[in-house]
């Protein structure tokens, strides 16, 4: 009774009968784990707060495409906060009680719910941006872009907290021992949630995006052709295209790396792998997708000249002084 599996040691040591136990790693191992976890943690909150200030504070980004890129950055600054519960849960110990478990799952599936849906937001306004351009500044408006993105927050808010209600009544419910931490959905809200979350809104983006690629494309080709007669309308819109095209090929980068780090998790949820989300499979997965949320910072850093000005701006606390808000950013 008081021996434990050799390799192993117990959650909760004086909880010998329901504890659960957790491998034993070498320290140097667990301390590389938890530095890297950590480090990863915060640059993502870190870098999202840069996008989330720059977007914010100045009122010449405040435009569709950039307000859904702050829903983004907001939802990938929840997820570098949300890092530190996975870094509790690397181990295999819960220690936070089951409620707590329960409040980070929900708002680590609203979080990716958000993501997604933004993601689809991003790539709708870059499909009539570049398919549609006359129409572009009248179909596509700030506000009309701020109701989008709220829709988004509060239906994915609803829909979660909907699909957990169980979870919520019973805390606990589906833990097989003492430390640990699992939730479950039914079979049918499962399958509901993984056509709503992952496969409706992957079709959509991958549908759009070659539309966009095809259409970009045929245009770059137009804008490169010697045209006799250039009036200045032409070089502006020109000039204008070659604008929305470098948008939609950064934004497609965004898109191509958010794929390829939800994937995974999601692949593991179709082959019925992920009933303990805190496998060490599922913790691999996951800690992959939020890695995705710290890429998305660095990728605007390489892409858009608006977001090193202001980085700067806000590393010398020129923000500070009066009417800063008003600095040209473009």
């Amino acid at each position: 009774m008081m021996e434990t599996l050799e390799g192993t040691e117990l959650c909760f040591p004086q909880l010998l009968n329901t504890s659960c136990r957790k491998p034993m790693r070498p320290l140097f191992e667990a301390m590389l784990i938890y530095f890297l976890l950590f480090s990863i943690s915060l640059l993502t909150a870190a870098l999202n707060l840069l996008v989330i200030i720059s977007i914010s504070h100045f009122k010449q980004l405040h435009t569709p495409t950039n307000l859904l890129l702050l829903s983004l950055a907001v939802s990938d600054f929840f997820v570098g906060l949300l890092m530190f519960f996975q870094i509790i849960l690397i181990d295999g110990c819960w220690f936070l009680g089951d409620f707590i478990c329960v409040l980070y799952y929900i708002l680590d599936f609203i979080i990716t719910s958000v993501s997604i849906g933004t993601m689809v937001l991003i790539s709708v306004d870059r499909y009539v941006a570049i398919c549609d351009p006359l129409h572009y500044p009248t179909k596509v408006t700030v506000r009309e872009a701020t109701i989008c993105i709220c829709l988004c927050w509060v239906c994915s808010v609803l829909y979660n907290i909907i699909i957990m209600k169980e979870n919520f009544k019973h805390p606990g419910r589906y833990n097989s021992c003492t430390g640990e931490c699992v939730v479950l959905v039914d079979y049918v809200a499962g399958l509901a949630d993984l056509f709503l979350t992952f496969i409706g809104p992957v079709t959509v983006i991958v549908v759009l995006y070659v539309r966009v690629f095809v259409v970009a494309v045929s245009q770059a080709r137009a804008m490169r052709s010697h045209i006799a007669a250039v009036t200045l309308q032409f070089s502006v819109s020109v000039t204008a295209k070659k604008s929305e095209i470098k948008a939609a090929r950064t934004l497609g980068v965004v898109i191509i790396v958010f794929l390829l780090c939800l994937c995974p998790y999601f692949c593991i949820t179709l082959t019925g792998q992920n009933t303990m989300l805190n496998a060490s499979s599922a913790a691999f997965v996951i800690c992959l997708f939020y890695f995705n949320s710290c890429l998305n910072p660095l990728i605007y850093v390489f892409s858009y000249p608006w977001f090193r000005k202001s980085v700067k701006l806000i590393a010398t606390l020129q923000i500070l002084k009066p009417d800063s808000c008003e600095i040209n950013m473009l």
